[in-house]
């Protein structure tokens, strides 16, 4: 009997923790909607690797790290690359910045979200507010979060180039990481965040390592405002998206990784996917939830 009462108190324990976490506020949920607004207007032009509007969402986005103590990874933000795409060839930029964790320095973490989408089609601008406007907003939540709240193991924060033509920028950054490779533990990605129709967010990559979802398994448990499922891992007869975005090119150097995401939409991948299609109230949530699991994996001893 005192056994099932030392568990039942841990557990109201661990209940409270994340209620508690849950009421705290870890980022400003206006500005996370005015960057996904503002990195989604046409003033962005779809933000396609080598274009003026990509090197407008460049100095955004390096703009507001600064603004928000993150400091760049090695002499600038910007990583360069080049890449044949359709026998065209094209120069990346990935913008990668960092933050000192307070007791596992050594050892790094890398959150990632890809800053591209598709430009100009036919006069026509795709804003992928969703793909992935929703990502790099969230990036800078987290910065914002770690600003108040210091990691434990050190941060990279990656806002990658060219996913939409083939995951290049990841591809270049896990062969080129300026820190040394053996010291980067785990790698969380998103990619499509903002919006669904069933408030339903995936949860990719812990098929793999049971210990991750022990981890965050509180956190799906404690989930009241979304659905976070496991899933799209190749085992439940979905599709499966262990190489859809970024987070792929971890996996191939054998780096555990999480991947976020939503159910594609009506708008995937069209000139409609604006900001006024996203779901805010989703939006907001799903960031929240995703920085608590991740509070989960910094405590993990890799």
């Amino acid at each position: 009997m005192k056994y099932l009462l030392f568990y039942s108190l841990a557990f109201l324990l661990t209940h409270n923790q994340f209620i508690y976490a849950q009421n705290e506020p870890m980022f400003n949920e206006d500005k996370l909607l005015m960057h996904i607004k503002k990195i989604a207007s046409d003033n962005f032009e779809g933000r396609k690797a080598g274009t003026k509007g990509s090197k407008k969402a460049r100095k955004y986005i390096t703009k507001h790290f600064q603004k928000l103590d993150v400091e760049p990874l090695s002499t600038s933000f910007g990583q360069r690359f080049s890449f044949t795409y359709d026998n065209k060839t094209y120069t990346g930029t990935n913008i990668l910045g960092w933050i000192k964790g307070t007791t596992k320095a050594d050892k790094y973490i890398v959150i990632s979200a890809h800053y591209d989408h598709l430009g100009i089609q036919n006069k026509t601008i795709y804003n992928g507010a969703d793909d992935n406007a929703s990502g790099v907003s969230t990036l800078l939540a987290f910065a914002e979060y770690f600003k108040k709240y210091p990691p434990k193991y050190s941060i990279i924060l990656a806002a990658f180039d060219a996913e939409e033509l083939g995951l290049e920028g990841s591809k270049y950054y896990v062969n080129n990481t300026i820190v040394s490779s053996e010291k980067i533990v785990f790698n969380i990605n998103m990619d499509m965040v903002s919006r669904s129709n069933k408030n339903e967010l995936f949860i990719v990559g812990s098929k793999n390592h049971k210990h991750i979802k022990v981890a965050i398994n509180d956190v799906k448990m404690m989930s009241q405002k979304i659905k976070l499922i496991f899933g799209h891992d190749g085992t439940d007869g979905l599709e499966d998206w262990t190489y859809a975005s970024d987070h792929a090119s971890f996996y191939r150097k054998q780096i555990p990784f999480l991947y976020f995401g939503v159910a594609d939409h009506k708008d995937y991948h069209k000139s409609t996917d604006d900001y006024e299609n996203i779901h805010p109230e989703f939006y907001k949530e799903a960031v929240h939830q995703i920085i608590l699991m991740f509070q989960q994996i910094d405590k993990i001893d890799f």
